[in-house]
């Protein structure tokens, strides 16, 4: 009986969302996400870089934002809950961890990082 007991409540636990049971928690890995920013570069590396198609879009600097800001951002883009077609298709190709990676790849860069796209 004991042991059916312990297994219910494992289970509820899991249920609901105990810690470490869904990808809220990930941790970003600035070193990885290096190395998964060539498509955000295009756009985002280029100083005063604004899209033609399919409207005018200033493209933000990425670079020193916080990891929050980013995260929530490409996952609005993934979902479409923020709107803009090249991003959507960007962000949706994106797992969970990637966006954390990215996120905090970012968020690592500063004005004198050797990368930075705050240049």
């Amino acid at each position: 009986m004991k042991a059916n007991k312990r297994y219910a409540l494992t289970l509820g636990m899991l249920a609901l969302g105990m810690p470490g049971a869904h990808a809220g928690e990930l941790t970003g890995n600035a070193e990885a996400g290096k190395t998964k920013v060539a498509m955000c570069i295009g756009c985002h590396g280029i100083p005063g870089y604004r899209t033609a198609y399919p409207e005018v879009y200033h493209a933000p600097k990425l670079g020193g934002q916080n990891v929050t800001y980013v995260e929530k951002s490409l996952k609005a883009y993934a979902s479409g809950d923020r709107r803009f077609q090249t991003m959507h298709a960007i962000a949706a190709s994106l797992s969970e961890q990637d966006i954390a990676d990215v996120a905090a790849y970012y968020a690592a860069q500063t004005a004198g990082s050797k990368s930075s796209t705050l240049k």
